[in-house]
């Protein structure tokens, strides 16, 4: 079942995915060569407590970590360790918070140092397939045509859409209804109303679609250890339009970069 939200549950929502914002800002100042994702882990929780939060991932599902970080060709779920990051790699950072008696849910994809153009086109396209996928977050449509605007535009430059890993809806619990995959049919799936809060996610390799799952019960990799990239927003549908609950400014704050992408999906509520 959807639970539909009222105004003033999307706004605590907000606060809650807002402040997930705000942590992988902290985060995105220490992803440097030889810092460990421990380290990151730390001070994320730190963060996200000193904020009146709490870290949604640690001990959800048995999950032993704050955070969800995972490097290079880990899809998701990466368990933090202490390996140094190296130049070169890249790091999906994916951070849960509950706050006010509900979730917020999101992840950035980080490079760490200079990365090679290929891996940096893989991060750049992922990102702009959340975005094609949130461009259909619009009443009256369905779950499907958010799935197939991120397969078609990710499939279209080559990349291997996984299948295995899902987006969902969000609120009082980090997983509900409905699924959303990054494939799909047009015009399939549940329809979407107005107060629908959905986490979408797309999770796409270099190469193969298919993947691995790890015997930590955890981790994910690409089969062909080609590298994974992953973007993740929060997204609400009020007067019919998408709404974002996240945001990515507190990362492109400290990273420099200028952008005007959420420009189309921001709402006072």
């Amino acid at each position: 079942m959807i639970h539909l939200k009222s105004i003033e549950e999307l706004r605590l929502m907000r606060e809650s995915a807002q402040l997930v914002s705000k942590t992988l800002g902290i985060i995105a100042k220490e992803i440097k060569p030889g810092v460990t994702t421990n380290h990151l882990d730390k001070i994320g929780a730190e963060f996200i407590r000193d904020h009146g939060g709490e870290p949604a991932f640690l001990g959800m599902y048995g999950f032993p970590k704050n955070l969800c970080i995972s490097p290079n060709a880990e899809v998701v779920h990466g368990i933090p360790n202490d390996k140094p990051l190296v130049e070169g790699d890249i790091l999906s950072v994916d951070c849960g918070v509950y706050m006010n008696g509900f979730y917020g849910d999101h992840a950035y994809s980080f490079e760490v140092g200079e990365v090679v153009p290929e891996t940096k086109q893989l991060l750049q396209i992922t990102k702009e397939s959340l975005y094609k996928g949130i461009e259909q977050c619009v009443r009256g449509k369905r779950v499907g045509d958010i799935s197939n605007a991120i397969q078609s535009y990710c499939e279209s430059h080559g990349y291997g859409v996984v299948r295995e890993l899902v987006g969902h809806g969000l609120g009082r619990k980090m997983h509900e209804d409905p699924q959303v995959p990054n494939y799909g049919r047009r015009g399939s799936g549940k329809v979407m109303k107005d107060g629908i809060a959905l986490a979408i996610e797309p999770m796409i390799n270099m190469g193969t679609r298919e993947v691995i799952f790890h015997k930590d019960g955890w981790t994910v990799t690409s089969k062909d250890n080609s590298p994974s990239a992953h973007f993740e927003h929060d997204v609400a549908i009020i007067g019919g339009r998408p709404v974002l609950l996240s945001t990515f400014k507190y990362v492109y704050e400290a990273l420099g970069i200028v952008s005007d992408e959420e420009a189309p999906f921001t709402m006072d509520f």
